[in-house]
């Protein structure tokens, strides 16, 4: 396995998507994985939860481009999942967003070139295809700068990998559902017409790592995801 004694960097590995990372990436026998993000708190519950020596925690801001080349020094692979994610708050924070997503990811790129770092996996969004808000150009936008940086000609790869909505992630549909129902005792739809596009936490995780084998540089890897009607997913939680 590529993994295997292999030091692993992911941005913003506190989130869901970052926990499963950790918790799949540990049966991988690597030799470190290092947590690099801006929330303390986070960080404290994760290392509570996993208690194992080969997680290490970083806190910094993939904007602060001199924290991110020196946490990235003697990395193999870097995932790179830090990102401002909610629409609404990139919405109204188009600077903020523009700050993180593009200037961020720039800033990853930069030190993993620096430090000959083997892989880099961005993790981009469905919404990158076509965007139609702040939150999905910043992410093309992002994807732009990944599969230019494998053009460069340095010894790093960069690939990325288009997610969805995964289930239960913090933000996402569901859970504001369960909350307006426990609440409110209903639930309040925006557009009757949409269709959502779901993939569980272990799936998308697991898609993600075999991206990373697979992948030489230069690849968007899609992950399948099941489509649903967000009136059919309303229906089942009240039943």
């Amino acid at each position: 396995m590529v993994f295997t004694n292999a030091t692993i960097l992911i941005t913003g590995g506190t989130g869901s998507w970052g926990i499963e990372l950790v918790t799949q990436l540990l049966l991988l026998d690597p030799r470190k994985v290092i947590i690099f993000s801006r929330n303390e708190n986070r960080q404290v519950m994760m290392r509570q939860n996993f208690e194992d020596t080969r997680l290490q925690f970083s806190i910094g801001d993939i904007r602060d481009e001199n924290a991110l080349s020196s946490v990235c020094a003697g990395v193999d692979y870097v995932f790179h999942l830090a990102a401002l994610k909610h629409v609404p708050v990139c919405e109204e924070n188009p600077l903020e967003a523009i700050k993180t997503n593009i200037v961020g990811t720039q800033n990853v790129i930069e030190a993993s070139i620096k430090n000959q770092v083997k892989k880099v996996i961005y993790v981009s969004t469905d919404k990158a295809a076509d965007p139609a808000n702040t939150y999905g150009m910043t992410k093309a936008l992002g994807e732009k700068l990944i599969l230019g940086a494998n053009e460069l000609g340095s010894l790093t790869r960069f690939l990325c990998i288009r997610g969805g909505n995964v289930l239960g992630s913090s933000g996402s549909v569901l859970p504001i559902f369960i909350r307006q129902l426990e609440e409110e005792n209903k639930i309040r739809i925006t557009d009757k017409k949409m269709t959502r596009y779901f993939v569980t936490p272990k799936q998308a995780i697991k898609t993600l790592l075999q991206a990373t084998e697979l992948g030489n540089g230069g690849e968007i890897f899609v992950m399948y995801m099941n489509a649903c009607n967000i009136l059919d997913l309303a229906e089942v939680l009240i039943e």
